[in-house]
């Protein structure tokens, strides 16, 4: 199930890199559609810049 994007609160930062993740765009690289929540987004997904996993990342205020 895919959670709806409310707003840019939901875009989080690659903390090696600064790569954003915004739902709104989503990853094209990985095949992640546009609307897919940060917390949605599968196990396995790596930032698209650095390769480093969603633990790195922090959400944006």
């Amino acid at each position: 199930m895919v959670s709806e994007v409310k707003n840019e609160s939901d875009m989080y930062v690659c903390g090696m890199c600064g790569y954003i993740y915004n739902p709104a765009k989503g990853d094209k690289k990985q095949n992640v559609p546009k609307g897919v929540v940060f917390a949605d987004l599968p196990d396995g997904w790596v930032c698209p810049l650095c390769g480093v996993g969603k633990s790195r990342f922090t959400a944006m205020l």
